[in-house]
């Protein structure tokens, strides 16, 4: 309304003051408030990818920063000690084994300096980084995992079974790996078109996704039967988490006016949202974070420098606006620190890491809850979950759900998981899941697929063809063994 003052003038009986003040609730976290860290505590200097793909190309933990790097032929990505801060040197050493862009990294929960990553070239691999960071190149995986036929968009680890990756390809498949045996154990197939998100409830015994078939699923893993399903035409999503025990779920979308948009769904209803809430009119994907602890969401923009933040709750109006936390410099994505690494001594609930893509800048940015005393908060840090498995991949794939192991920040924080990866000695070439081979020859779709086709069977080819030489050369051995043998003077 041009010209109208605020707040407004009330006219008569029906309107006052009141009813434009916004309605604050008595909550711990109203004053959160965003720090960001010193330039000197920023990690500068990164080639940071400038690649399309709508995710975060960031992952971190309370050991390694790893982010996905600009790279001439094939893909790679940075791993960084966090006590590494400062100008990031050109020459600073890549995990570079993919034959094509790394589209998704993300840290193994219990495990601390084993990642995974997947790329272009269809292939997931993990990664084992050395004590005190990379020392040179690294292009040898501890594991690959092939058995998607197209591009592999994302990864994410069960959050309670150990050892237990999903992966999303552009095949329209998600592939469960157990890294115990180094091979696909399940497969779900309901996706009619690629899969934008997925996400977990607490205990990982269901599974959300996003499709561009405009679809919200909600989906039983082990089996991959679709529990809930909704057509999301006037909300088309693009993003879904899982708000905890609530047994709630939060989209991001655009709305049927192009604007950006959040709806809140009852993940064993989904005919219906129980609310819709317009943002506002920017067009860059929004990336929704949820903290079980603080019951706090936070939406950030990808192209905007904003971070918006709510409280969750039960009860209507379910999703209370805090604050804003405001930025002029853009972020392509966002990295979260989990809660055993924050530092509980600044009261700090949920940290970012902020990628900067045109200034080569990763920047922490600390969410504070503002407390003048300096000792132990235990109203804003309740037990969490921490850095032990609930279960092993055969328990969790013989039909055992178990919630997380928590700890305590206030003892626990800086122990570190004592767990070790084990990679298993594989032979197999083919890959049946369901009763199919997932290896076997698939057409390629694109250009792009057609010429990474080619150079693979090239390899094949010449590593054939040098085989076939070897035995050669064995072969002419054997004749000439065999030829003295029958001259020698025994024989005559």
């Amino acid at each position: 309304m041009e010209g109208t003052s605020w707040p407004p003038v009330a006219h008569g009986p029906r309107m006052s003051w009141m009813s434009w003040r916004p309605q604050y609730r008595s909550s711990k976290f109203r004053n959160v408030y965003g720090k960001v860290a010193n330039r000197e505590h920023c990690f500068d200097g990164i080639p940071i990818t400038k690649n399309v793909h709508d995710n975060h190309f960031c992952a971190v933990n309370a050991r390694f920063l790893a982010i996905v790097t600009e790279s001439a032929g094939g893909g790679s990505f940075l791993v960084i000690p966090l006590e590494q801060t400062g100008r990031i040197e050109p020459n600073y050493p890549k995990v570079c084994g993919h034959q094509g862009n790394v589209l998704d990294i993300k840290w193994n929960p219990f495990i601390d300096n084993i990642i995974a990553s997947c790329s272009e070239d269809t292939s997931v691999r993990i990664w084992e980084v050395p004590e005190g960071g990379l020392k040179r190149n690294m292009t040898e995986a501890l594991l690959e995992l092939h058995g998607h036929s197209r591009r592999v968009g994302l990864v994410e680890w069960h959050p309670t079974a150990n050892n237990v990756l999903f992966s999303a390809g552009y095949d329209y498949k998600v592939l469960i790996w157990n890294l115990d045996v180094g091979e696909p154990v399940k497969m779900i197939d309901c996706h009619s078109d690629v899969i934008l998100c997925m996400s977990f409830n607490t205990d990982g015994s269901l599974l959300t996704t996003t499709c561009k078939d405009k679809k919200l699923r909600v989906i039983e893993p082990r089996s991959g039967r679709v529990l809930q399903e909704a057509n999301c035409k006037n909300h088309r999503v693009n993003r879904v988490v899982f708000l905890g025990n609530m047994k709630r779920l939060l989209t991001t979308g655009v709305s049927r006016w192009n604007t950006r948009q959040i709806a809140l769904w009852d993940q064993e209803d989904l005919s219906m949202p129980l609310i819709e809430e317009e943002i506002d009119g920017l067009s860059g994907l929004l990336f929704p974070f949820y903290d079980a602890d603080t019951h706090m969401l936070y939406l950030a923009g990808k192209g905007d420098g904003n971070i918006r933040y709510y409280e969750i709750s039960t009860e209507k109006p379910y999703l209370s606006y805090l604050m804003e936390f405001r930025s002029p410099a853009p972020q392509k994505g966002l990295g979260v620190m989990p809660k055993h690494g924050l530092d509980v001594t600044a009261c700090e609930v949920f940290r970012f890491y902020k990628l900067v893509t045109l200034k080569g800048l990763i920047e922490p940015i600390s969410m504070i809850v503002p407390r003048r005393s300096d000792s132990y908060q235990e109203d804003i840090y309740p037990m969490t979950p921490g850095t032990e498995p609930a279960l092993t991949p055969d328990e969790w794939l013989g039909g055992i759900n178990r919630d997380p192991v928590l700890m305590s920040l206030k003892e626990g924080y800086k122990k570190s998981s004592r767990m070790v990866f084990k990679a298993p000695i594989k032979e197999k070439k083919s890959v049946v899941v369901n009763g199919i081979d997932l290896l076997e020859n698939v057409p390629p779709r694109t250009e792009n697929e057609l010429l990474r086709m080619f150079f693979r069977q090239q390899d094949e080819i010449r590593r054939l063809k040098e085989e076939l030489a070897q035995k050669d050369i064995h072969i002419r051995q054997l004749q000439l063994e065999l030829k003295n043998l029958r001259n020698s003077p025994k024989n005559c």
